[in-house]
């Protein structure tokens, strides 16, 4: 494809694009830039936008990028767009300055709110302003955080009008959400572009991050603080960003059951005991932190955590009660705070809004109602419109604006009006062809370790695929973009010399209670689904020798369906071999079936996001056979795939985990549940009076048919089949084997006696491994499997005790019998 060809994205673009749009109003040297990467995206795409989208799509997907909307019980992939945002290096500088002396003016205005209160003494702001926002803490008056720093971050959605002016739309203190979204979709788009960005001379995101970082860290009271990331949790609709940013940061991923106050200061559940935490980067409303001292109805926050605020030993960004700012109503008289705390006027004013709380105001939004969005003005649902956000008064009907007026007049203090807010557009993807979309950024700022601002050089760009632009959160249809900063000139790689390297460690860090929790029972459930696949195999005619036919009558088939249905696999009522196989691979209304397991090791493994490789959620993500009615694909095939998939996660945690805890625990966990199976199949086809058909069946699913073969020229007999599959400390599917491992995993863990005496899983395992050693395969009876078993589940419930959380039974185990 020529050049011209390919140019005709930027000129086709460019006769559709209405006045004021980003690309069409650029000046000429950023229209250069513009047709330069469109030109360049146009030729790696072949002229075909979609299947740039596609590219893109999937960089973001092999990433692990993903979101939820409310409601949602499954996350959605992440719908970046492939055509970045530019804006040139002197427009942002106006940019920059502008949210700088916003994020400073916001410090200032929190902390006359939470100390002298002089800005409502001496009438420049309205006391109904503060005390009326449910993010208002009085109990937060009189507690000044470590340096004075109730912000360490501020960001701020920001809207270009058609003309070129940029104003704010809103200002967030409470969480930094599209944070990491922002350094994700760069990362993506990196990778689906090649060194497009660095020759758009684009400036890089990583230093801002490096800054944020270090001031999190100054405010600590230690030199060498650490630092954790508190998240609400899993089912959070951001929860991907903040394990991202985590991992990213190297910060502890953290929920509140993995913390604790003690005597005034914070620590975390760690299998080494209470390790102490400096700094806690809050990614959940102050409403939640602490069911003592501000909602007792919070069941994710840390009781006494107020405490450990008030004693001046933590540090928590941002500072709790920071988000009174947020309200609405504030952005009424930000201009005129301006003046009187900075002296200054806004570099970058809102948008223009009148707070109903003052007559004339409320005068002027009532004359005026269709010419602007009314919305409450605390975020909070209000009598007269249909939720929190803002309604255009030109779409209502006479009874709506009837019941609003009316509720205006009662309430007035609870309503503002805005605006109508005419937004700029940008280039987009849409329906495999590029379009005008409007847009908003969310532009983000730090403190660095020196105390001073500093903007993120680019941002989380949000084009409008519904109606409500000023939400907080992406919406249904809603497209994401990656918002780049150009410089005239190249952009110098980033340096470490003269910063000062840290000093070199080779510890893999703390491992808290709960991960260790998920990710022993992740290996567990592994684990059991291989061995479910195995089982379906041997039904379905898998064996290597034995020659069970297609009927459910013979004693061994029975019995290998009976292990099916006492692990949830399958119902107990009768059925042909094909159907059968299929529900306990594919039914997920089956407990035990492959795909319900597997929908249980994604959802553990999504507790753990900050710890697994993007490749673990590839190989997990991957779509099961499915079954409607028919088999649509040979049974062996499928359930080879399977185990196939299963061996290659066996093959990342073996290749690529770090041998820290995190991986003995992982590690622990599918021992643990393979020498349990083990000890389950001796019994069911090792018995006294075990056919060749069982034994060779036992051979098959615990892998060591080969082995047996290559070492014996006989058929299976019963004394080497036993002590090949129970004793054999060199089989890697052996009971022995799996029983060594556990003892060297636990005698490696940490222990919290001082007194040299072995913790109870240590004990445990040593125990078990001695009372198979002296055994052979002519000696093993079934009452030694039978107590080998009982061990294993005394050793597995020590363990639990010992190095989990026990604040509740775990989940994980309920499910694993």
């Amino acid at each position: 494809m020529d050049t011209k060809t390919r140019l005709d994205w930027a000129a086709a673009y460019l006769a559709a694009a209405p006045k004021g749009d980003l690309f069409a109003g650029a000046a000429p040297a950023m229209a250069a830039h513009w047709r330069a990467m469109l030109d360049r995206l146009s030729a790696q795409a072949k002229g075909d936008p979609a299947t740039l989208a596609d590219h893109v799509g999937r960089q973001a997907a092999d990433l692990g990028l993903a979101f939820r909307l409310t409601g949602d019980e499954q996350e959605r992939p992440w719908p970046l767009g492939p055509v970045p945002l530019l804006i040139g290096a002197t427009e942002w500088a106006h940019i920059e300055t502008g949210l700088a002396q916003r994020a400073e003016l916001l410090e200032r205005v929190i902390a006359d709110i939470y100390s002298t209160q002089s800005l409502v003494r001496d009438g420049k702001l309205p006391a109904s302003i503060v005390t009326g926002s449910p993010h208002y803490w009085r109990v937060m008056t009189g507690t000044p955080p470590p340096r004075g720093h109730h912000l360490h971050f501020y960001a701020a959605d920001i809207g270009r009008g058609p003309a070129g002016e940029w104003r704010v739309l809103a200002d967030r203190v409470r969480t930094p959400v599209g944070m990491g979204y922002a350094l994700e979709n760069r990362l993506a788009l990196s990778r689906a572009t090649g060194d497009l960005l660095g020759a758009m001379n684009a400036r890089r995101l990583a230093p801002f991050f490096a800054d944020l970082r270090r001031g999190l860290a100054v405010d600590c009271a230690r030199s060498d603080p650490r630092i954790s990331l508190l998240t609400p949790g899993r089912f959070n609709q951001s929860y991907a960003e903040q394990a991202h940013l985590a991992r990213y940061l190297g910060l502890l991923l953290v929920e509140g059951d993995d913390l604790i106050v003690s005597d005034g200061r914070l620590f975390v559940r760690t299998i080494q005991g209470l390790k102490r935490i400096d700094g806690l980067w809050r990614w959940m409303d102050s409403r939640f932190l602490d069911p003592l001292a501000f909602d007792s109805k919070s069941r994710i926050g840390v009781p006494d955590l107020y405490d450990a605020c008030a004693r001046g030993g933590l540090m928590v960004g941002n500072w709790p009660g920071a988000g009174v700012i947020e309200s609405r109503a504030f952005a009424a008289f930000l201009p005129q705070l301006a003046k009187a705390v900075l002296g200054q006027d806004l570099i970058l004013p809102n948008i223009a809004t009148w707070w109903c709380g003052q007559p004339r105001e409320r005068d002027h939004v009532r004359a005026r109602l269709d010419d602007l969005v009314i919305g409450s003005a605390f975020d909070q649902d209000v009598i007269g419109l249909p939720d929190a956000h803002f309604t255009p008064g030109a779409s209502m009907n006479a009874a709506q604006r009837k019941a609003l007026l009316a509720a205006m007049a009662k309430r007035p203090m609870d309503y503002v009006g805005q605006e109508v807010v005419k937004l700029s557009t940008a280039p987009a993807v849409i329906d495999g062809r590029l379009a005008p979309l409007p847009f908003t950024l969310r532009v983000f700022v730090a403190r660095d370790g020196a105390g001073q601002w500093r903007v993120m050089p680019g941002g989380f760009g949000r084009l409008a695929g519904h109606g409500d632009i000023r939400a907080a959160l992406m919406g249904q249809a809603d497209m994401s973009a990656d918002m780049c900063v150009v410089d005239a000139k190249p952009v110098p790689p980033d340096t470490l010399l003269g910063s000062g390297a840290p000093a070199i460690r080779r510890v893999g860090g703390m491992l808290p209670a709960k991960a260790a929790d998920n990710l022993f029972w992740l290996g567990r459930y592994i684990e059991r689904a291989e061995m479910t696949l195995r089982l379906i195999r041997a039904i379905a005619g898998g064996s290597i020798e034995a020659d069970l036919g297609s009927s459910l009558d013979s004693p061994t088939m029975a019995r290998l369906v009976d292990q099916l249905v006492q692990w949830g696999a399958v119902p107990a009522s009768g059925s042909a071999v094909g159907p059968l196989c299929a529900t306990a691979l594919g039914e997920a209304r089956q407990p035990g079936s492959v795909r319900a397991l597997m929908a249980v090791v994604a959802n553990i493994g999504e507790g753990l996001r900050d710890r697994l490789a993007s490749d673990f959620w590839r190989l997990v993500r991957l779509p099961l056979p499915t079954f409607d009615g028919a088999v649509t694909e040979t049974l062996l095939d499928a359930s080879a795939r399977m185990i196939e998939r299963i061996s290659a996660l066996a093959g990342l945690a073996a290749e690529n985990m770090g041998r820290t805890e995190g991986w003995r625990f992982h590690d622990m966990g599918r021992r643990m549940e393979r020498a349990v199976n083990g000890c389950r199949l001796i019994a069911l086809f090792g018995g006294d009076q075990a056919s060749a058909d069982d034994l060779t069946v036992l051979l098959d699913l615990m892998d060591s048919q080969i082995s047996y073969r290559t070492r014996y020229l006989t058929d299976p007999a019963l004394p080497p089949v036993r002590d090949l599959l129970a004793l054999e400390p060199y089989n890697p599917r052996a009971i022995a084997y799996q029983a060594l491992r556990l003892a060297e995993h636990i005698a490696a863990l940490p222990t919290l006696r001082a007194d040299g005496m072995p913790e109870e899983p240590r004990r445990l395992a040593d125990a078990l491994v001695a009372r198979l050693a002296p055994l052979t395969g002519d000696m093993l009876t079934m009452a030694d499997i039978a107590d080998a078993e009982s061990r294993l589940f005394g050793l597995s419930d020590a363990i639990g005790q010992r190095y989990f959380l026990q604040l509740h039974k775990t989940e994980n185990a309920d499910l694993l019998s």
